[in-house]
């Protein structure tokens, strides 16, 4: 069976194992990916970019050549064997179900008006303070959180497995859990942090362009993303989450960014849609949870596409 077609049955097999089981309570490869990344930053760490680079390279290379030699075990196997590992690959590596109920979670005990709730909760979902948070504020940081980790949670993922196969997808997980571990701008990571910051936003940066063009074809109001996006994405600090973000905003009809805190860091951000958009409301939650499901199932076509595309390269065969 040619590689296009176990990506495809693999991909949607492993899109639809996370539909119904979620992230495992116990035992998930990402965190023990994690455990391994700080055991190796305990053995590496040195407040040098260089120490840095070393760390994202044995880490993010080691995730590869796991994927690698998996794929490899599986090569000359029945064709099942192969959707098997690319099946078991993307549940892996995919969290959109969990995304989608942390939000709900979250988005049920502000509409109940338990804002105590939400904010011990609202940390599951993204690292912003939520103790100065009033009931919109967490709504809107939920909105911003379900559309920036649509595609790192799962768009990102599925384009790198499209075009690289199991590798590409466990090494676009670690490269985007460095990130979050050590990617933020604290004294410790500061320097050391800085080149899993950037490759995050080297993998990072197919998955959020295709992220945001399908918020904008499933969203309720296409022009309004594409002119949100157009507009005021380059304004967001991150080259990745200001397109996604600006494309939600649009779509939904609501303003984004503004003024957050992070850790007693207080950020003041561009208002993505701000012209065009209202306050977040907590029915948003919803509406965004909803459209990042269109989204995944959206990118998920456009990326069997580009790994048919890949699999037709001269010199690219049966694998």
């Amino acid at each position: 069976m040619r590689a296009d077609r176990v990506f495809a049955y693999g991909a949607t097999a492993g899109l639809i194992a996370d539909r119904i089981l979620g992230d495992p309570r116990r035992g998930h490869p990402v965190a023990a990916f994690g455990r391994a990344a700080a055991a190796v930053e305990r053995a590496l760490w040195r407040d040098r970019r260089s120490n840095g680079v070393a760390h994202a390279a044995v880490c993010a290379g080691g995730a590869a050549a796991l994927g690698a030699l998996a794929a490899r075990a599986v090569r000359s196997r029945p064709a099942a064997a192969r959707i098997a590992l690319t099946a078991a690959a993307t549940w892996a590596v995919v969290g959109g179900t969990s995304l989608g109920r942390e939000a709900r979670a979250i988005g049920g005990a502000l509409a109940a008006g338990d804002v105590d709730v939400a904010r011990e909760r609202l940390p599951h979902l993204c690292g912003r303070d939520p103790h100065s948070l009033d009931g919109q504020q967490i709504a809107r940081a939920v909105v911003e959180s379900v559309a920036e980790n649509t595609s790192d949670a799962v768009v990102g993922a599925l384009v790198w497995g499209a075009v690289a196969g199991v590798p590409g997808l466990a090494a676009f997980r670690a490269v985007n859990t460095l990130d979050a571990m050590v990617g933020h701008k604290s004294p410790r990571h500061l320097r050391y942090g800085w080149a899993s910051a950037r490759l995050d936003d080297l993998a990072g940066w197919p998955g959020a362009r295709l992220t945001a063009l399908a918020a904008a074809a499933a969203g309720p109001d296409r022009r309004g993303a594409l002119r949100a996006w157009r507009a005021d994405a380059a304004a967001h600090p991150s080259p990745n989450a200001g397109p996604v973000e600006a494309s939600f905003a649009g779509a939904l009809g609501v303003r984004l960014g503004g003024t957050l805190a992070y850790g007693g860091r207080v950020e003041h951000r561009a208002v993505l849609n701000g012209e065009y958009g209202r306050p977040v409301e907590v029915a948003d939650i919803e509406r965004a949870v909803r459209l990042s499901q269109r989204v995944t199932w959206l990118a998920l076509g456009a990326c069997v596409a580009l790994r048919y595309a890949v699999s037709r390269r001269p010199g690219k065969g049966r694998r």
